[in-house]
């Protein structure tokens, strides 16, 4: 009886815990829910200076903000990259927005991103409004947005990292071979180095080349920018970063790279100079997430551009948040392909790759789209590369940003045999009936025969071909001339242009502007797609698990959660032939 009633309490206890846990849940989802339908609007006063802090990243795809909060999500506060752009540029005719201030302490944005920022930042430089950029430790990528500015600022103890780009991958090569796992890996593509992780020590010369040129190419345009912002000569500014010259805070005033050496109280005294206000004043900044509830960028035409948002590893079925999942762009964009009002689709690309097969699914509705007599424009971020580029081949028009990564035109398929590890590590044996030769064709148990090896390779090969073919004939080139740039080979966008892979630089804002020339409208609103997900969407889709990624970041640390994403790519390579980018592009 008394061993009842122990059980009895603690399962009680275990009750009232979790209901009490569930009521703080319900009242918090009904809170956010609450703020999120507010009509509370911000008021933008007089004299108000726009905040920007470059350390949160503008995601693409619009996330309902007050319960992505609930639910754990990162970078709520910050609008879109496309709303961003459209805010600036609204602020540059805002009278009661006198200055921007951009705290450039890091840059959580890619460099597609970064650009598309700083170009609508010089743009609101052409009203005569000061941007006083500041930072306590300024990292290059933050300093490539932040040279735009009138004014830049260091604290005194801080510094401006100037030191070059590097780029570094992970080889796992011989930890597989203390597992003793074998990974069969079957590739096309000379240069399509996703799979060199895993089957060299070291990068081959292909890829080191393409990196070189490619990280060679950031490099040069964050020099040049710079060289324009600050009156210095490229050469002299890589002699900066080649010999280490900036220490300390002041080597980055001494060296023209920084205006001055202030704390933040200081920095405020300036702004409140140019604002003409008492020295005591507060200041009145607006930060950029509120400063989109305080204007109205909506328009309400009938004839409409439709934006969809391609951001994140492309999958087969129905994905989760963050990827590109076949059947939800399958359905949506047989969505648009019947509405009248969508005279033309905008295609932001924001991904490195995945699946060949969702990547020819999506492939396939957007040539479907064209043929409803819709003009299909492209609008590359960050990454639009290996099926990134597949999906972006048949569209009328590419818009790609210097500082694109694209390209990477190639395909590869991994099953590894795990024989070895299960033998000798676990000691598990198996045995096997098949009813035909290559019933167990594709078993980890085994390893593959040699027949088997070449039906791998053909079907990777005959994917690459299909890939090559949709280039050609979407860009309307000759075979043997996509054969020669593509090979997995990754490409800057500013090359991809000079290659004809791309058809102009430029941003989301031109892309758009060009999809409505197409379609010949003089009015147009612009319409984004997906539509941010209701609560249940997010649970049903898997947000949670959000939640158990951010803990694990927070635990392990960066480098142990690069580390920890490495291993789980692994396992999604092995999910059919795969059209993707190498396991991680970091540029440090």
């Amino acid at each position: 009886m008394r061993s009842f009633f122990k059980f009895f309490f603690a399962s009680l206890l275990a009750l009232v815990i979790f209901t009490i846990l569930v009521f703080i849940i319900f009242a918090a989802i009904i809170g956010g829910l609450a703020s999120s339908f507010s009509t509370d609007k911000v008021v933008v006063s007089p004299k108000s200076v726009l905040y920007i802090d470059l350390s949160k990243s503008f995601k693409d795809r619009k996330t309902d903000a007050a319960l992505a909060q609930i639910l754990g999500g990162d970078d709520v506060v910050n609008p879109t990259l496309y709303e961003a752009v459209r805010l600036i540029e609204h602020a540059q005719k805002d009278s009661a927005i006198r200055g921007i201030y951009l705290k450039c302490n890091g840059n959580a944005n890619g460099f597609g991103t970064s650009e598309e920022l700083r170009t609508a930042l010089a743009g609101f430089k052409e009203s005569n409004k000061f941007i006083i950029a500041y930072g306590d430790y300024i990292t290059q990528k933050s300093y490539y947005v932040a040279n735009v500015a009138d004014r830049i600022y260091c604290n005194p103890k801080g510094m401006l990292e100037w030191n070059g780009f590097a780029s570094q991958m992970m080889f796992l090569k011989n930890t597989l071979k203390k597992l003793e796992i074998e990974p069969q890996i079957f590739y096309a593509g000379k240069f399509k180095s996703a799979t060199e992780p895993l089957r060299e020590e070291k990068m081959t010369e292909a890829n080191r080349l393409q990196t070189m040129v490619w990280l060679g190419d950031l490099y040069n345009q964050l020099l040049l920018t710079t060289s324009e912002a600050r009156g210095i000569d490229t050469a002299t500014l890589h002699a900066y970063a080649d010999k280490n010259m900036l220490q300390t805070a002041w080597d980055a005033v001494k060296y023209n790279l920084v205006d001055g050496i202030k704390y933040d109280d200081e920095i405020k005294a300036e702004i409140r100079e140019k604002l003409g206000i008492e020295k005591d004043a507060k200041i009145k900044f607006v930060q950029i997430g509120n400063y989109a509830k305080a204007v109205s960028l909506a328009s309400y035409e009938k004839d409409k551009v439709a934006i969809v948002y391609a951001e994140g590893d492309i999958v087969y079925g129905g994905g989760e948040i963050g990827q590109v999942g076949s059947d939800e762009f399958r359905g949506l964009f047989s969505r648009l392909r019947t509405d009248k009002n969508v005279k033309a689709v905008v295609l932001r690309v924001n991904s490195p790759g995945g699946s060949s097969l969702a990547s020819e699914i999506i492939w396939r509705e957007a040539e479907l789209l064209k043929k409803e007599g819709k003009p299909v424009v492209v609008s590359m971020g960050n990454l639009a590369a290996s099926g990134g580029y597949y999906i972006s081949s048949p569209a009328d028009s590419i818009f790609a940003q210097s500082g694109t990564l694209t390209g990477s035109i190639g395909v590869f398929g991994i099953l590894p045999n795990m024989e070895g590890m299960f033998k000798n590590k676990l000691g598990i044996t198996f045995d096997e009936v098949k009813t035909a030769e290559y019933a167990s064709l594709g078993s980890v148990a085994r390893p593959l025969n040699e027949a088997e090896k070449k039906f791998f390779q053909a079907s990777v090969d005959s994917v690459y071909l299909d890939f090559k073919t949709r280039v050609a004939e979407g860009r309307n080139k000759d075979m043997d001339y996509v054969d020669s740039i593509a090979q997995g080979r990754v490409w800057t966008g500013k090359r991809a242009v000079e290659i004809g892979l791309a058809d102009k630089l430029g941003g989301l804002n031109d892309a758009i502007s060009c999809a409505a020339r197409m379609a010949e409208l003089e009015k147009y609103s612009v319409r984004e797609y997906p539509e941010p997900m209701s609560l249940f969407e997010m649970l049903k889709s898997g947000y949670g698990k959000n939640i158990k990624t951010k803990a694990i970041k927070e635990e392990i640390g960066e480098t142990g959660f690069e580390i920890y994403n490495q291993l789980k790519r692994i396992k999604q390579l092995t999910h059919g032939i795969q059209a993707r980018l190498p396991f991680e592009i970091t540029v440090n």
